[in-house]
């Protein structure tokens, strides 16, 4: 799926975008599922707007904005299932990554057309910082994506600057970091963005008359272990490569309540 040069490219800019990772059906499949997923939390209230609050814009531009976010996508739908563990997402991940590798969480982000909201310069590391720092994201388009319906935009090298304080741990300062800064990453439907949690990336607003959804894999290496317990996704250590070396930690802690 990838060459060795698209590896050295990935551990030298801290990005790589890969193309058809999906065909045209799966992409159809995972579109049906992101608007039957939006249908059911409407039917029970909890179609929330997910947009991110701050200072990186003007008050009055923010509350115009709308994003549709969803986590762990792949208990609304087999679909998602299917796509994380898909042969060529662990093709290119088992290259990036190593031979063993987990899931992290899931997350779905819908930016509607004219209002879709824009999510400042920011690094996903202070989230769930791991030891290693294997962790990576993979952003799988369902939408073409531009600079005018509010793509991905990297900045390629960032993820060498380790973690970087954040402004309420959420985004960089937008004076310092502004999108605009960032390399947009114009992809098609089906492709998918690989990038480390360390690189530094943002996305406008989509301005145009098109949607632009997405669905995020984040994985992380099975020798790479969080340094907080703040972060959990239900399936999280789920085995996508490979195996787990580490028998007494095959799964994580935590608590039903």
């Amino acid at each position: 799926m990838i060459k060795p040069q698209d590896v050295d490219f990935y551990n030298e800019q801290g990005y790589l975008l890969v193309k058809g990772v999906f065909n045209k059906q799966e992409v159809e499949e995972m579109r049906t599922a992101v608007g039957a997923i939006i249908d059911r939390a409407a039917k029970v209230n909890r179609d929330h707007n997910a947009q991110w609050q701050g200072d990186f814009l003007p008050p009055e531009e923010l509350k115009k904005l709308v994003l549709k976010g969803f986590h762990d996508v792949h208990y609304h739908d087999a679909s998602f299932l299917r796509a994380l563990m898909h042969p060529n997402m662990a093709a290119v991940l088992s290259q990036l990554i190593g031979p063993n590798v987990q899931l992290h969480h899931s997350k779905m982000l819908v930016k509607p057309p004219e209002n879709g909201a824009a999510f400042p310069m920011h690094q996903d590391a202070p989230y769930f910082p791991h030891e290693k720092h294997t962790m990576l994201a993979a952003s799988v388009h369902l939408d073409d994506a531009n600079v005018e319906n509010g793509c991905l935009h990297v900045m390629p090298g960032s993820h060498k600057e380790g973690m970087l304080p954040h402004v309420g741990r959420h985004y960089l300062n937008a004076k310092e970091y502004p999108v605009s800064d960032g390399v947009p990453c114009i992809a098609e439907a089906g492709d998918v963005l690989f990038f480390n949690y360390l690189t530094i990336h943002g996305s406008p607003q989509n301005r145009s008359e098109r949607n632009r959804r997405n669905v995020l894999f984040q994985y992380r290496s099975a020798t790479d272990f969080p340094t907080t317990k703040e972060h959990f996704d239900w399936g999280m250590g789920l085995m996508v490569c490979g195996e787990n070396p580490h028998f007494d930690r095959a799964h994580p802690e935590f608590t039903i309540v």
